[in-house]
């Protein structure tokens, strides 16, 4: 079984995150949300959300780090060092590292999108450093999978299951969805 750790943060983006969840699930993955805060962790839209466990507790151990967007939450998510830390390491052991709307700014601050395509929210873009930035909806480029916003949440979640699982999974999940991929 796959493993997916997925940090929520105060403000963060309840589509991007919870869509991620739903889809990696279906397809057989064990996500963990791990807050960042103590506990329920309330959204941008003020949904609140009861985290499996904290980062503290979540370790490193995972085959995908999933970053959910969200104007504040991606702020939190650049403050919190243990952030950076499990997405240095998975990064560093070639794991899956993916991030959403203003998400793809962590991974930009951390130093590791440079020599890579990415693709973001366009508010955040001109912050970004990498060696292209893309228009694509969803762009995966060797370990770093990152979309553009709560609109392309979807087709960001199937993509995942792709990196972790292949397209044939991701067909399989999508025949009780029916989502347009």
């Amino acid at each position: 079984m796959k493993r997916v750790l997925i940090p929520l943060a105060p403000g963060f983006e309840e589509i991007e995150a919870l869509t991620a969840v739903d889809i990696l699930r279906r397809a057989g993955a064990e996500v963990t949300l791990a807050g960042t805060v103590d506990g329920p962790i309330e959204g941008r839209n003020r949904i609140r959300v009861v985290a499996d466990t904290s980062m503290d507790k979540a370790g490193v151990d995972y085959d995908m780090i999933v970053l959910p967007g969200g104007a504040e939450g991606t702020e939190n998510l650049k403050k919190d060092p243990r952030v950076r830390k499990t997405v240095e390491d998975l990064h560093a052991r070639k794991r899956f590292v993916a991030a959403i709307c203003a998400a793809p700014s962590v991974l930009s601050d951390i130093g590791i999108t440079g020599d890579s395509v990415i693709t973001s929210h366009p508010s955040v873009r001109r912050k970004l450093k990498a060696k292209r930035i893309s228009e694509e909806r969803v762009v995966v480029d060797g370990n770093l999978i990152t979309s553009q916003g709560p609109g392309t949440a979807m087709e960001f979640a199937f993509r995942l299951v792709e990196a972790l699982y292949g397209p044939e999974k991701a067909a399989e999940v999508n025949k009780g969805v029916l989502a347009r991929i």
